[in-house]
């Protein structure tokens, strides 16, 4: 069953329906890590499910427990025996835990990540002996300033640490989750996809019959190969070699200073230092040359131990080499992310410098735009048009995020990265390809992170002219960017208050005034039963007849959401407005079901 006990709590009572019959239920016993079979079939036999997800890191996890949470059947293989046992992958910005939260895996989270949750800087510094170097900046978040705009925070949570927690709710919502088993081949038809999947283990083979394939397979992504999808961008950027190791005496080295990174500067001994429990763990990234001839064979446990000890400043370190691990930094953008049945998500669809960590994050922000129009789809109240709207949205996200992460890389003097000379032309926000913004390393983070907007897509009314990162943060309710964050408490209840984001998973959902009723709301109820499409609509105010009520007087929902009190938002399931409407409507009814009839791409 589709378990929901968990979510943020929402207002009850709410008109509208829920659209057709769900796809939800368990695809069967759950596959472990390790294991792999026939769910509910005789060895050799077709196994059917709406969506295969290939890949099961952070994006394939994701997806999983966003696909869940709206009740699609679905199974996921993933080659390895398990989740990552390396700590990397660490940074998870405000709008992935918004998603984390609403999907009720927040909180979990965040105990996974207890260790790390007073670090917060980033500094830059020639050795870690003495008082040498600049924070780059000390916290992400001065003077708790984003809780104006979201009820979430970053978290400090490496992948070793994530994995385990996706894959636990995952498993809980009915997930089929089969480790330990890869994919030899898949055929797209024009209605599915049909694959054969090996579990490393046995040996065994099963043949599965999806509707749609959803590839979160990695950077080198065999489907994407396959599928003949072409790349964009400048390519490889640079190479690093990650080195766990254990040392006692570099926390006293440290001392209080409290960074998420700390960009080690020293000639012949640059890298990049990460605590992972500030005591006796911790992982370096050093500067890798391929190109010079350096295999990874080259980076032995004494030439690793060396580099880090010339690094930290300290000759005397002690310095236990326990893994390493060879990475490289790209910046490519899949040149579609559809191809008839066949979807790419994360490192499939696009590579970023990790510098900010904004590939994992777009990446699970693609899983999450995904999962609620395959679940439309899927359950028949939308088109499948809808779908190309996923590339429309998130492509063009990941061209003008990669090209900050590039960026960030420079202003960070990450380790191994130098950048040719810019010789003409410009990054898709208008600055020069590698060029850092003016206004220093932290300025238009946020935007990155949050303000990110889809100017064409299942939206209406967007300006197709708006630029994907807007220059300033601006979550004022315009169509295409991520609805604003207010709290609200629902009427008769005075101790429960909601995010206006704990609202939005599973429906559109229409916010109009309680107080002015200008027939929003129940067209939106008439409309939500004859498209039988799921469509709530919450009354906002303080009247008897509200559903929902602003937390203070300061607050006004409508100015908030860039409408006057006679007008309406519609929001997707996926928090971003849809449309809008500044004012009353002659026929509101009519004009919502164009509306809902054009973002569904309803023909």
């Amino acid at each position: 069953m589709n378990e929901r006990a968990d979510r943020p709590d929402r207002p009850a009572g709410a008109s509208g329906t829920s659209g057709s019959a769900r796809t939800s239920g368990s695809a069967g016993s759950s596959g472990t890590p390790g294991t792999a079979g026939t769910t509910g079939s005789a060895p050799g036999a077709a196994h059917r499910v709406p969506v295969l997800i290939v890949g099961g890191s952070l994006v394939g996890l994701s997806m999983s427990v966003f696909l869940g949470r709206l009740g699609v059947r679905h199974t996921l293989v993933e080659r390895h025996a398990g989740t990552s046992v390396h700590p990397r992958g660490r940074g998870n910005n405000v709008r992935t835990m918004e998603l984390f939260r609403v999907a009720g895996v927040e909180a979990d989270i965040r105990r996974a990540a207890a260790t790390l949750a007073d670090n917060h800087g980033i500094l830059q510094t020639p050795t870690l002996v003495g008082d040498a170097g600049e924070w780059l900046f000390k916290r992400i978040d001065p003077g708790d300033g984003l809780a104006r705009f979201s009820p979430s925070s970053w978290c400090l949570c490496s992948q070793n640490d994530l994995e385990p927690e996706l894959l636990a709710h995952a498993t809980n919502l009915g997930g089929d989750l089969r480790f330990g088993t890869e994919l030899l081949s898949f055929e797209p038809d024009a209605d599915g996809v049909t694959a054969i999947v090996k579990s490393r283990e046995t040996g065994e083979h099963t043949t599965v019959r999806a509707d749609y394939l959803i590839a979160a397979d990695g950077p080198r992504s065999p489907v994407r190969e396959q599928l003949g999808i072409g790349q964009s961008g400048p390519g490889d950027l640079f190479h690093n070699i990650s080195v766990t190791f254990r040392s006692r005496r570099l926390a006293d080295v440290v001392g209080e200073r409290r960074f998420i990174v700390c960009y080690l500067t020293g000639e012949n001994s640059d890298g990049a230092l990460l605590p992972v429990d500030n005591r006796e763990n911790w992982v370096f990234h050093a500067p890798w040359h391929p190109d010079r001839g350096e295999t990874v064979e080259d980076f032995t446990d004494e030439r690793c131990a060396a580099h880090i000890r010339r690094a930290i400043g300290d000759p005397e370190l002690d310095v236990e080499i326990t893994g390493k691990a060879p990475w490289h930094a790209a910046q490519r953008v899949a040149r579609g992310y559809r191809s008839g049945r066949v979807l790419l998500a994360g490192d499939s669809a696009h590579e970023m410098s990790p510098t900010g960590a904004f590939g994992s994050n777009t990446g699970i922000q693609d899983a999450h735009n995904l999962a609620w129009k395959l679940a439309a789809v899927l359950e028949g109240w939308a088109g499948e048009g809808l779908l190309d709207t996923y590339d429309a949205e998130r492509r063009p996200v990941a061209e003008a995020t990669s090209a900050r992460a590039a960026a960030r890389s420079v202003e960070h003097s990450h380790p191994g990265f130098a950048p040719p000379p810019v010789m003409g032309g410009g990054a898709p926000d208008g600055r020069p390809g590698g060029a850092p913004g003016p206004g220093g390393p932290q300025r238009g983070i946020l935007n990155v992170a949050l303000g990110y907007r889809y100017p064409q897509g299942a939206v209406v009314g967007a300006d197709p002219a708006t630029p994907v990162v807007p220059e300033g943060l601006d979550l004022t309710g315009a169509p295409g960017s991520r609805a604003p964050h207010l709290w609200l408490r629902p009427s008769g209840d005075g101790d429960a208050r909601v995010s206006t984001l704990d609202l939005y998973e599973d429906s559109l959902v229409l916010l109009s005034d309680a107080a002015r009723p200008t027939g929003w709301h129940e067209a939106a109820t008439r409309l939500a039963a004859d498209l039988r499409v799921p469509l709530k609509s919450y009354r906002v105010g303080g009247t008897p007849e509200a559903d929902l009520v602003q937390e203070d007087d300061d607050t006004d929902w409508a100015r908030a959401h860039g409408v006057t009190r006679g007008g309406a938002v519609l929001v997707r399931p996926d928090g971003f407005v849809a449309w809008r409407s500044p004012g009353p409507a002659p026929d509101p009814e009519s004009t919502l079901r164009q509306v809902v009839r054009t973002v569904l791409a309803l023909t």
